[in-house]
């Protein structure tokens, strides 16, 4: 939550050689080479990460396995969600999104959405959108990290780095299309206030396009303000996102138990109404000072805001006659959802020799207060008025009928932590890290009018972290590590018995290279997590239980980098082998939504000088494996269906023409390149919902920088 670079330049390759600031929590500056952020912006390698220590650790000596898809990553595939973003990653898929609306990545097969897995700048984000506008690169960090940031699912967290002020003057204008249909235009704007380490940044966003599907579309407009002061031993940063959006309700198609595939209907058809939607507006402030005290040592403290407001609709599936088509749907909505956390933290940074040992030491304090309400919970009878194949929408109305029992749902969290970690280089080759963590929590949750509390939780937690690294040249190194995870297991439904928290352990063993050109990882993994919350039928009612032990093992490789000065390439591979281990239902059966094996590899070329400008292309695929979804529907005998295998492939091409006082960067984007029918993740209780990928698109974009 601490370490984040202050200052990101907006074009480093124009950008003047200055020391840009402090990093958030790394005790040294290093003028003679670039810094974490100018390196994001120009190249696909990351030689750093402040999510795995919260301090900013080198790559080749951190005991776990750590990604980083860099500024220049982003620019060349312009992804336009965070699970897209991510997807050259190995072991991250996308999870239940609730049709669409919140992200949800899984991590080594943990993971869902409002997880509490997903930060921005180190601090935690309740957005549903967390991939905006401001994304300067993103950090992955899998495995257990409750150690560092609190209660967590085993699988690992997710970073969000956004743009900061610069000490130097950069513009650009920017205008994009989709072949859906529609676009969008931005303002991103940096410079000094003065001369005394006063900047600012303003970025502005809007996006108006076409959903891909029959009906509906997107709508997001994002402004953000920050301001910095660099001072001599002293830097500041205030910065503030609002973000207004509109989107689909989408929970896409079904799967048929008469033949165990998907509905044999066009991929565009969609099974609701087109008042499913979910309109809403988010909010995120963030507020650091960092402060050299002396040589040695370094206080860091910090503040977040994160804020999520929501209305929506849906005319949800409930079964199908799969013989004749006529679908039975329930009218459904959230009024007034609100979910904020606020998140501080304070620590001090120390690089010290004691005891002959040089030490990196880590010592501080978290607080957070998460809370999530949902206003009223409309419940409209069923409706049978519908068929799949030869739909007619409109022939029902808006939900209206308000359900008391499951309105004013409620979950509120405070968790109240202390920690302390080290790194203690005990010679030239070996690296000793440790630490332990300290967190007291309660939560509340229930609902119904009037009130019920479902649960009540108040309790306290040691978390322990422990990794070795063995240094067998300057860039490469092996490492093993023992973590543990935990979270507290309650439920806006009824529980069955006591929950005791969720508890997560985890071993791993690995090997990292990495020099001037390429990062490179290969890990071993095995997670089990015991007390695993499950939902089932109570009647009308959904009640959750505990299903005891579930278990992820799995081997993952990434790389990432330039080849020569020509080429880069970002390439991953993990193999993911998840299984429930204890459950009287689903024992035996894997995690729903993870494949087995996934893949992906993207290589660019720079052109250099052709014609009037430079030239820049490169293409790319990912492969995932077949992934299992079980139907959890009442009466359906623990059917597990299994979607398809599938091979997603990009290109991009780019051209940048310099001026006098200005470059033209004009961009095309052509994803999914062979219009794979394809099916990404699944989502709902009961017969389950499968969320179908999107199909060919061409993105052309024209930037204007100066």
């Amino acid at each position: 939550m601490l370490i984040m670079v202050l200052a990101q330049p907006l074009y480093a390759a124009e950008a003047p050689n200055v020391v840009e600031a402090l990093d958030l929590g790394n005790s040294t500056i290093d003028a003679t080479g670039p810094t974490t952020s100018e390196k994001s912006q120009v190249s696909y390698q990351a030689s750093r990460a402040s999510v795995a220590t919260r301090t900013e650790t080198p790559l080749v000596e951190v005991a776990q396995s750590v990604n980083v898809v860099t500024n220049r990553v982003i620019e060349d595939r312009a992804p336009q969600s965070l699970d897209e973003a991510i997807n050259p990653v190995s072991g991250v898929k996308q999870g239940n999104t609730l049709g669409g609306t919140q992200d949800a990545i899984q991590k080594r097969g943990f993971g869902t959405n409002r997880d509490n897995s997903i930060m921005r700048d180190g601090m935690q984000s309740v957005q549903a959108r967390n991939f905006t506008p401001t994304t300067e690169r993103i950090e992955v960090l899998k495995g257990p990290a409750s150690m560092l940031y609190g209660v967590q699912d085993p699988g690992g967290v997710i970073n969000v780095v956004t743009k900061k002020p610069q000490l130097y003057s950069g513009h650009s204008i920017s205008a994009w299309g989709t072949s859906f249909g529609g676009g969008g235009t931005q303002v991103d704007s940096t410079g000094p206030l003065g001369d005394s380490g006063l900047a600012y940044r303003v970025i502005l966003d809007d996006q108006h396009y076409d959903y891909w599907r029959n009906f509906g579309d997107i709508d997001q407009t994002v402004i953000a303000p920050s301001i910095a002061w660099y001072g001599e031993d002293t830097n500041v940063l205030v910065a503030y996102e609002h973000m207004e959006y509109s989107v689909p309700f989408d929970r896409g198609t079904q799967i048929n138990p008469l033949t165990g595939k998907v509905l044999d209907i066009p991929r565009t058809r969609r099974l609701d109404e087109a008042f499913n939607v979910t309109t809403g507006r988010s909010d995120a402030l963030t507020v650091r000072l960092e402060r050299q005290l002396d040589e040695y040592w370094k206080l860091n403290v910090g503040y977040g805001y994160s804020r999520n407001y929501y209305n929506d609709y849906q005319s949800r599936f409930v079964s199908a006659d799969y013989t004749t088509g006529v679908v039975t749907r329930r009218g459904d909505a959230t009024r007034d959802a609100k979910q904020f956390a606020h998140t501080a933290t304070i620590n001090a940074l120390g690089n010290v020799e004691w005891g002959g040992f040089k030490h990196e030491i880590l010592v501080g304090a978290d607080y957070m207060k998460n809370e999530r309400t949902l206003g009223d919970l409309i419940r409209n009878a069923n409706d049978t008025s519908f068929n799949y194949n030869n739909p007619v929408y409109g022939q029902v109305p808006i939900p209206s009928r308000v359900s008391a029992a499951n309105s004013d749902q409620t979950d509120k969290l405070n968790t109240y932590a202390l920690f302390v970690q080290d790194s203690m280089h005990l010679n030239d080759h070996w690296i000793l890290q440790g630490g332990l963590r300290y967190d007291q929590f309660d939560e509340l949750t229930g609902k119904g009018r009037p009130f019920v509390v479902g649960a009540d939780v108040k309790d306290s937690k040691v978390v322990p972290r422990l990794g070795l690294v063995y240094m067998i040249q300057p860039d490469w190194s092996v490492y093993g590590s023992y973590t543990e995870s935990f979270r507290p297991n309650t439920s806006v439904a009824t529980p069955i018995g006591d929950l005791p928290p969720e508890e997560g352990k985890s071993y791993e063993i690995g090997t990292k290279f990495q020099n001037d050109r390429i990062t490179a990882t290969l890990a071993a993994f095995n997670i089990v997590k015991k007390n695993v919350q499950t939902s089932e039928a109570c009647g009308d009612e959904t009640c959750t239980r505990v299903s005891g032990k579930v278990r992820s093992r799995g081997i993952e490789v990434d790389i990432t980098g330039e080849i020569n000065e020509y080429w880069s390439l970002i390439g991953s591979y993990a193999f993911t082998d998840t299984e429930v281990l204890e459950d009287p239902i689903l024992e035996g059966q894997p995690i729903d939504g993870v494949s087995k094996h996934t893949a992906s590899l993207y290589l660019t070329r720079d052109f250099g000088r052709v014609g009037i400008g430079e030239l820049r292309a490169g293409a790319g695929a990912r492969y995932m494996s077949r992934w299992g979804v079980n139907n959890g529907a009442e009466g359906a005998g623990n059917v597990e269906y299994y979607l398809p295998s599938a091979k997603v492939t990009d290109a991009f091409v780019s051209y940048k023409m310099a001026f006098d006082k200005a470059d033209l960067t004009l961009q095309f984007n052509l994803k999914n390149i062979f219009d794979e029918h394809y099916y990404v993740s699944s989502s709902g209780l009961g017969s389950p919902s499968i969320v179908i990928g999107e199909p060919r698109q061409l993105v052309g974009k024209a930037t204007l920088a100066f």
